[in-house]
Order: C-alpha cells, then structure tokens, then sequence
C-alpha cells in the first residue's frame, strides 16, 4: 500500500501537524475542530474559506496558520476599489532598460490571506481563479508559476452585511472548504481577556515547521489508499447534491476530488494510511455545503446547504465491509 519510506513520512506529518496545531491554538482558544480543518486542507493542498461575522477571529486564525510555517505571507485586504493587477501583478516599461518589466503582485506568496474577500467586485475575485485552479499566474501573455506550498486563505463576512458582493459560483468552487469559527465559550472567552489582553499573541508566534515540511507532507498525503467502495461513496454523495429536488446547483466533480482529498488529510491525521468512509462523511459538509445553491422554496422554507448535505449523508449508504461510524463527525 505505501513504501516504508512513505509510512515515515506520514509518522511525521503527526508530528509536525501537532507542533502547528498547538502554535495555532495558543492564539485561537476553544476551537479546536476548526484548527483541525484548516490543517487538514493545508495538507490536501487546498484553500480554506472562513465565513463568519466580524470580530470571531477569522483573520486571527489565518494570521496564526500563516506564521506557524517558515514561508512567505502576503496579506490583501480587498476593498472595493481593490484591482485585479494588485493581486496579479502588471508589467511596468523600464525606461533604462526599454523593455517592460513585470512587477508581482501579492498572489505571489506560498501562503497569501484574503482579508474579507467577498467587499471586492466579482472583476476583482476573477483574478484569484487562474492562481487558485493551476498555481500560475497569466499577465499580458505571460505565464508565472506560483511557489509552492501555495495556500490561499480568505475571510468573508456573511453575504447579508452591507458592503459586500456574494462570491461567483467559479471562486467558491475553488475553496476546498469553508469553515465558520463561532462564538466562543465563556471558558474560552475568559482565557482570550487572559490571553490577548496582554503582548498580543500572534506577535509571539514563531514558524514551527518549515514550507519544505509542508510540502513533504502534502506528498505523504498522496500516498494515502482509498479503496474502490470509498471512491464511490464519495461520488455517490456528490450525484446525491445534483439531484436533490431543494438544490438548484449541485456540487462540481472538482468538488469530488476535494472531498477525496480532503479525506485522505484526515486519515493521515488520524495516523492511517488508508481512508474510511467516516473520513468521506467527517468532511463532507465542509467541502460541499458552500458550492450548493438552495432553491427559492428551500430558502424559504429555510433549509441550508448544511442542513441538506446532512440529510443526504443520512439517506446515501455508506459502502459494506467497513465499520459504521456512529455519526458524521463535524456535523
């Protein structure tokens, strides 16, 4: 199934996956679940979206992800006067040399932060399509491969605050998943008074693992088997998504391969090297939920995309032969 050489790295990918975590959480308190997912689509080489409303930390959590790799970070914050050469990059005419000379843009980071994407006009959303699908960059018939790890976090408040565009079909499709921090416990509400009310925290953090680990263990995920069975559960979730009678867009096959590969994330941090239909169903809701458009009648009926991709876990089988889980974790 994996090579000795393959099972060492996914010994590590525990290890290091662990250092991260604790880095991260020493900023974030009381979530861990949405630690856990935002490792988990670092390793499956996807791009994270935090949707939630001002103030819970979603910029925090980004931040934190982002300085707890050794690699280059570039912050946007999108505006609506923001253009799509300031993420890009645009090619500038060098009078001393009398050729043009193409300047980057802030897309040209391994980690780049999307602060509060959707107060951007869908011309400038456009522009992250080409770097989020194919880790390269076009500008005036040129193509720039992006370095690698590439990961973009974004942030958005939720669709209904004024100033704000909803994402395009196409850029939420590329989001590997999307996760909502919440509002904290009071437990975990006291300790942040204790934590944040002193040195900032996120100050303190220092990268505890480097891009080259990451990028190792990205590689170690790969290795990760999935069984025939688990393949077409997974398929079988997502044809649920295009036929069910309350969504009027269902899911995309590239939403099949994230959710493939989102599950062998969370195997390999589970210390397996072999994914489980309960890793199918324990991402599920975070790689599909935000790619379905109810129908008018669920939306008033109130229905959600999450509280739909939970009845179609209930009501697709899960393949025989394996354990049953007792429930779909992170629902």
């Amino acid at each position: 199934m994996t090579t000795h050489d393959e099972r060492a790295s996914l010994a590590d990918l525990t290890t290091t996956t662990e250092r991260i975590r604790t880095s991260v959480e020493r900023v974030i308190e009381g979530k861990p679940e949405v630690v856990r997912l935002s490792l988990t689509v670092l390793l499956a080489a996807g791009h994270l979206l935090i949707e939630d409303v001002p103030g819970v930390g979603k910029t925090m959590l980004a931040k934190a992800l982002a300085r707890s790799v050794d690699c280059s970070i570039r912050r946007v914050q999108f505006t609506p006067d923001l253009l799509p050469s300031d993420i890009t990059g645009v090619s500038v005419f060098d009078q001393q040399r009398r050729d043009f000379e193409f300047k980057p843009g802030a897309i040209f980071a391994q980690i780049v932060i999307g602060d509060e994407i959707n107060r951007a006009s869908p011309k400038t959303q456009s522009a992250l399509l080409e770097s989020m699908e194919e880790r390269q960059v076009t500008v005036d018939g040129h193509t720039y491969e992006l370095p690698s790890p590439f990961m973009v976090v974004a942030t958005q408040n939720p669709v209904e605050m004024e100033g704000t565009y909803p994402l395009p079909e196409a850029q939420r499709d590329r989001f590997m998943a999307r996760v909502s921090i919440g509002y904290p416990s009071v437990e975990a509400e006291l300790e942040m008074l204790d934590v944040h009310g002193g040195a900032p925290a996120l100050e303190q953090l220092r990268p505890v693992a480097h891009a080259d680990e990451i990028v190792r263990l990205i590689a170690a995920v790969r290795t990760v088997h999935v069984a025939g069975p688990v393949r077409r559960y997974a398929v079988d979730l997502v044809t649920a998504t295009r036929n069910h009678p309350e969504l009027r867009l269902g899911a995309s096959p590239r939403a099949t391969l994230h959710l493939l590969r989102a599950a062998k994330a969370t195997a390999a941090l589970d210390g397996r090297d072999f994914a489980l239909p309960d890793d199918v169903q324990s991402m599920a809701v975070p790689v599909l939920a935000h790619r379905l458009l109810p129908t008018a009648q669920a939306q008033l009926n109130q229905r959600t995309a999450e509280q739909i991709v939970a009845e179609i876990l209930r009501t697709v089988p899960a393949p025989a032969g394996y354990a049953q889980p007792s429930g779909a974790r992170g629902l």
